[in-house]
């Protein structure tokens, strides 16, 4: 059997025979980073490469001089003897999958991604490949995701309802990636600005300088003097339950994310509203992946691996989880 092109190790995935790490989680030497949510993202290597769409990113939460060698989708460069490119994932701005190939073997890490279209970022492509790493956060059955607009439509609506009733939405979402993807879906119902949380507001500021077309947005003002009854407000997950929330009085709060498919997860965190949106590949998403990348062995990191693994393994793929310390941002 021909040597492994990636392995798991105490730093993170691992090319021995080039000797660079995939999204490591303590620093090396070569990073080569599938995008910048701080569970791949971290600081401290001495050289990074990264899809060219995600570098403004990547410098604002590492460091303005960070040593990064920005790489245009589908761009092959060379670390020894590996041959490298990065491809769309459709997860953010910038996401990437990594192709690698040596001696005629390939090898594609997908780090997290999506199927479904998004204005905010260039989509998923699939790539042919010997071995397949790809993520498995949502790999149960009933996950599987609505359709996009029909989400945003249910959100727009949510919005203008508590305007009616003279209170403020405030809409949970992360902070790179699903607030912007938020902002740009509603452009199809309005134009109208929109609140976000100082947390947000830089990062959207990037996807602008990218030539993302989203809504107007305002800063949150930080004493209670702005009136945001009727207004949208969004805001990561954190602030949730936090002191920032009092200046919005009786507001209403709803939550975008993949968990809230399932029912009851919306009342157990709080919420009052559960909009189903996700940046990360749902049940079809990750068997249409599995399927058009034709690979031989098929590898799983974080989520619901092993049921995935599971499953593939009954319809005669030959498959097995990997254990990482990449976590869950939604």
């Amino acid at each position: 059997m021909a040597a492994a092109l990636i392995t798991v190790t105490e730093q993170g995935l691992y090319c021995p025979q080039a000797d660079f790490y995939i999204d490591p989680w303590m620093p090396a030497s070569r990073a080569v980073i599938t995008h910048a949510h701080g569970d791949h993202a971290r600081s401290g290597s001495e050289q990074y490469f990264a899809a060219e769409p995600g570098a403004g990113i990547l410098r604002h939460r590492l460091g303005r001089d960070l040593p990064l060698q920005p790489k245009a989708y589908g761009e092959v460069f060379n670390i020894g003897p590996a041959q490298i490119s990065l491809h769309p994932a459709g997860h953010v701005l910038g996401s990437s999958q990594v192709r690698i190939e040596i001696d005629d073997a390939v090898w594609v890490v997908t780090g997290d991604y999506k199927r479904a279209a998004d204005p905010t970022c260039t989509p998923f492509t699939p790539i042919a490949c010997d071995v397949l790493i790809s993520e498995a956060t949502f790999a149960l059955p009933c996950y599987s995701w609505p359709d996009t607009r029909d989400v945003v439509a249910e959100i727009y609506r949510w919005w203008h309802a508590n305007r009616e009733q003279g209170i403020a939405s405030v809409l949970f979402a992360y902070a790179l990636g699903k607030a912007q993807r938020v902002l740009a879906e509603l452009t199809a119902f309005t134009d109208e600005p929109v609140y976000a949380h100082g947390a947000v507001l830089p990062l959207v500021e990037e996807y602008r300088h990218a030539g993302i077309a989203m809504l107007p947005t305002l800063p949150v003002e930080k004493t209670r003097k702005a009136d945001y009854a009727g207004a949208l407000v969004i805001a990561p997950p954190s602030a949730a339950g936090s002191p920032w929330m009092r200046r919005f009085g009786d507001a209403s709060t709803g939550f975008c994310s993949g968990w809230m498919r399932i029912r009851g997860a919306r009342r157990r965190r709080g919420y009052d509203r559960g909009f189903v949106l996700s940046d990360h590949a749902d049940w079809p998403g990750l068997l249409q992946t599995v399927a058009d990348s034709r690979a031989k062995r098929v590898l799983l990191t974080h989520g619901y691996s092993d049921a995935l693994v599971r499953y593939l393994r009954e319809q005669n793929v030959d498959a097995d989880a990997l254990r990482t310390a990449y976590g869950d941002e939604e």
